[in-house]
């Protein structure tokens, strides 16, 4: 598949790059350079630290200005789960990242355009390459419009996507089943793995994955619990 210009990414993004090196940068994995022996280009990895950061900080901000009265255990809790891989994975697919990334043969070939670890790590690398491009605001303003939607409703604090307690408090107040989460595979060096998860409760089974057991098992209950909430 042929990646679409940039320009449509920053379309997506409603933001104008002044160095497009930087955007080039935060769409190379890993993998695609690795099989570029011999080349100068660097991969995502570093703007992908840099990225975090930003994230949880504007994040942070957000929090800290919406809701004054919270406490600091709650605000933790809230931008733990706001940042988690799961839903910073499916900001990413809002914007298609998936389609802008550059991938090794491997990764292309196991359908990494649709990993959450890859779509998570590619969103926080572009947000740092529109930070190092211009500034915080620019930053801020991308993942206030990015996230909006995901912590605020009616004016209160939305669901803080603990989707684990979720589904259990959703079930006690039906037949009493219990979920049941089984590790199905590990895959990836010890610095850098991928866990996948298989959720079982009743007759619905689905799997999540993610760069730990925990953020597995949510990412498989965030989707039992799709399922439940359609059947009602």
């Amino acid at each position: 598949m042929e990646r679409p210009a940039l320009s449509e990414l920053s379309k997506k993004l409603s933001y104008e790059f002044n160095n497009q090196d930087l955007l080039d940068e935060a769409l190379r994995h890993s993998s695609f350079v690795n099989e570029l022996a011999g080349t100068q280009l660097r991969d995502n990895e570093r703007l992908e630290f840099l990225g975090d950061a930003v994230l949880n900080l504007v994040i942070g901000h957000l929090l800290i200005h919406r809701f004054p009265e919270l406490k600091e255990g709650d605000l933790s809790r809230m931008r733990s789960n706001l940042v988690n891989e799961s839903q910073v994975a499916s900001i990413a697919r809002s914007l298609d990242l998936g389609s802008f990334v550059l991938l090794g043969r491997g990764e292309f070939l196991t359908n990494g355009r649709e990993k959450n670890s890859i779509l998570a790590n590619t969103f926080e690398a572009v947000i740092a390459s529109v930070y190092l491009d211009g500034g915080y605001d620019a930053a801020f303003g991308i993942i206030e419009k990015s996230f909006l939607s995901h912590f605020v409703s009616d004016g209160k604090p939305a669901v803080n996507y603990d989707y684990k307690t979720k589904i259990q408090e959703l079930l006690q107040t039906g037949q009493g089943a219990k979920p049941v989460y089984n590790v199905i595979d590990e895959t990836g060096p010890d610095h850098e793995k991928v866990f996948k998860v298989v959720l079982s409760v009743n007759t619905i089974h689905t799997e999540g994955c993610g760069k730990s057991k925990k953020l597995a098992e949510q990412d498989a209950a965030r989707k039992a619990l799709d399922l439940l909430m359609n059947k009602k």
